[in-house]
């Protein structure tokens, strides 16, 4: 009986130690991206030996069953989609603020208003050549606002373009990992000791590939995994050992669009998507922006036309080029701005030209279009800062609860390591009696 107590000691302190050996190695990857908490579930080992057994009861000990990998399928899908959204939501605040900054900082809606500002002051005297200056410098000012307004949202747009190049490159990478990944899993010869270890790969790509566009999987019963990019009914990304390349196109007005193994994707999730919303913007910004440059231009040469300057001579063009970036200030001394109606003689104080200019101005829209234009872009900035927000706390509850399933817990392994130690002491001082009372036995006579 002391030997069956001998195997049955034994029996636990290797269920213990094998269970002390999970435990430290949740520990170790505590902080390691994507690693799966791992718990062992411990048997009683069962045998046909009726000297070991007692009526019902076996007397065989225990033994490691199962080591799991503790990963929540459901809550891994719903973190991935929540953080796509996120994603998308933050790179399209992102690019919204810029495109709003770079406008607003341009300082053109305050250009514009000091150019009209300067127009009203040269109608109280418009022989007065300070005035007439003041309003050439103004004009000088307005159109170089525009220039930086252009340049720099052409700067964020080439960004904006740049960084998802580079998603679209990293996608393409991920991709090949994965398709390498779904190979070895697929044809791993010892599933026991690595398919852990494989499984949290995958699913850590999978992560990553969430934060550039919203992916649908597909798990095989051997574990490798079919990723659709675009919803469920998007193109595949990624089949058994093979991946599918994603592409980009960039149209004239800079906003992009994608194909994936050819065909058409639209991403509803994902950092390139609110990148391509935020290009649509830009998009729209330009050409609006554009649009008031050359009603600007269009409204002041033409009522430049219409009059003529001060010492009589037919009036000239105000402004060149038609957009924001090519809009320049072209008259070379205030005294050709023409004020006076034509057929009015030189030095004449009739500014009734002048009068057509500032109404011209206010029929193009020039102020009322640039201020909207501002307004358009915060307001699309704090709606989606405000979604964003949301977003973002909707994602962090999902990674939250995934963590609790999924994720190592230093309290809860430093309790799993103490119990654990006193099953191998307990099982140590069970072999330790089983030795004394072998012992016992043996001496007597």
């Amino acid at each position: 009986m002391s030997s069956d107590l001998l195997q049955i000691a034994s029996s636990g302190a290797r269920a213990a130690r094998a269970a002390l050996d999970v435990t430290a190695q949740n520990i170790a990857n505590a902080g390691t991206e994507g690693y799966v908490r791992r718990t062992m579930t411990v048997a009683e080992m069962a045998g046909s030996n009726f000297a070991s057994s007692i009526g019902d009861v076996s007397l065989f000990g225990a033994g490691p069953a199962q080591i799991k990998r503790n990963a929540d399928v459901f809550r891994q899908a719903e973190t991935r989609r929540t953080a796509s959204d996120a994603a998308r939501a933050d790179a399209q605040v992102t690019g919204l603020e810029n495109l709003s900054n770079a406008v607003e900082q341009s300082n053109v809606f305050p250009a514009i208003t000091a150019f009209e500002s300067s127009l009203q002051q040269l109608a109280s005297n418009p022989n007065d050549p300070s005035l007439r200056a003041s309003a050439m410098e103004a004009a000088r000012t307005m159109s170089q606002s525009f220039n930086i307004a252009g340049t720099s949202l052409d700067a964020v747009g080439q960004q904006l373009q740049f960084e998802a190049t580079d998603g679209v490159n990293q996608v393409n990478q991920l991709a090949q990992n994965l398709a390498s990944l779904n190979n070895k899993i697929a044809t791993d010869t010892d599933p026991a000791m690595n398919q852990s270890v494989l499984l949290d790969q995958r699913d850590a790509i999978l992560q990553k590939l969430a934060s550039f566009g919203d992916v649908t999987t597909t798990i095989a019963i051997d574990n490798t995994v079919k990723v659709q990019m675009g919803g469920a009914s998007g193109p595949v990304l990624v089949q058994g050992g093979n991946a599918n390349a994603l592409a980009m196109t960039t149209a004239a007005n800079g906003t992009i669009s994608f194909t994936l193994g050819g065909a058409p994707l639209t991403l509803g999730g994902g950092a390139l998507a609110g990148k391509a919303q935020a290009l649509t913007t830009y998009a729209n910004a330009v050409s609006r922006l554009d649009g008031i440059a050359s009603a600007l231009a269009t409204a002041a040469n033409t009522t430049q036309a219409g009059g003529v300057a001060l010492d009589g001579t037919a009036g000239v063009a105000m402004f060149s080029g038609t957009t924001a970036k090519t809009l320049t200030m072209v008259l070379s001394s205030g005294s050709q701005i023409a004020t006076a109606p034509a057929g009015a003689g030189a030095n004449s104080r009739n500014s009734a030209n002048l009068t057509a200019l500032q109404t011209a101005l206010n029929n193009a829209g020039v102020s009322s279009g640039t201020d909207s234009l501002l307004f358009d872009l915060s307001a699309s900035v704090q709606g989606a800062t405000t979604t964003r927000d949301a977003l973002d706390a909707i994602a962090a509850n999902a990674k939250t609860a995934m963590e609790a399933s999924s994720g190592v817990n230093l309290d809860d392994e430093a309790a799993n390591l103490l119990r654990f130690q006193q099953a191998f002491q307990a099982s140590g001082k069970v072999i330790q009696v089983a030795s004394t009372l072998f012992d016992t036995l043996l001496n007597i006579h």
